[in-house]
């Protein structure tokens, strides 16, 4: 998805920041698959999770923390923007626990958030763009899901709104995009076949997300402006549908 987002994508965060206080959390596993492969490291797996051996956590770090992280705030800087680059598991950001240290080693969940970090960072003018590591209390580094990263964050800093950027414009129905949906009418279209494959996770996560004050989360596209005028791009989700979507 990295190499496939656009500059009008990037541009729009611009925009974005004159209504919003922004902050980003990036994955980026095409990229750290390429450089496993490229060093020949074999892969575990356990139900389809990829395991994360010492050996693949300092590929991982390479690419989250190092070159997909330094390329994302690189394209935000020249269009402009202060953006800067942050490790979940520094300044306590991501407290996590082993999601299931036996089976999938250095993969973590989060636990807490403590925000303090991300707030000075906006209220200086920055955004942050989080890569999505946390840290133990045995101290140790710990990969975690970037979309469950990015809930986790939302939460705890009181998120408005929560955008997953993804590949398609949003849940397409009939190759239309859908406006607004609850995550009941999402089960239903799981059942149905309407939603699947890598989109199940990523709306998933969006569901967990939604809270009562957390109200919205989107599906966007990485591959457009998230922003036409005043109004956000993709499927709205909410807990329950209302009249009108702002």
């Amino acid at each position: 998805m990295l190499d496939q987002l656009t500059d009008d994508f990037y541009n729009s965060f611009q925009d974005l920041q004159k209504h919003y206080q922004v902050i980003i959390v990036h994955g980026g596993g095409p990229a750290i698959t390429r450089l496993l492969d490229q060093l020949n490291i074999e892969g575990e797996f356990y139900d389809g999770l990829r395991k994360t051996t010492p050996e693949t956590l300092e590929v991982v770090e390479m690419v989250l923390g190092g070159s997909v992280n330094g390329k994302i705030t690189g394209h935000l800087m020249k269009k402009g923007m202060k953006a800067v680059g942050v490790k979940g598991s520094e300044a306590s950001l991501l407290q996590a626990d082993y999601l299931d240290k036996e089976n999938l080693g250095l993969v973590g969940e989060v636990r807490d958030v403590n925000p303090v970090l991300l707030q000075k960072l906006i209220d200086e003018g920055y955004l942050p763009v989080v890569a999505p590591f946390g840290r133990t209390d045995d101290h140790q580094t710990v990969n975690i899901n970037a979309d469950v990263a990015a809930g986790a964050i939302a939460t705890a800093v009181g998120a408005e709104k929560l955008l997953y950027v993804t590949d398609v414009p949003g849940i397409l129905v009939e190759d239309e995009i859908l406006a607004l949906t609850t995550p009941e009418e999402i089960e239903g279209m799981i059942d149905q076949g309407t939603i699947y494959g890598g989109m199940i996770p990523k709306v998933h996560s969006a569901t967990e997300a939604l809270s009562d004050h957390l109200e919205e989360v989107k599906i966007v596209s990485g591959k457009k402006p998230l922003m036409e005028g005043d109004m956000l791009n993709g499927t709205s989700i909410r807990a329950k549908r209302k009249e009108t979507v702002e």
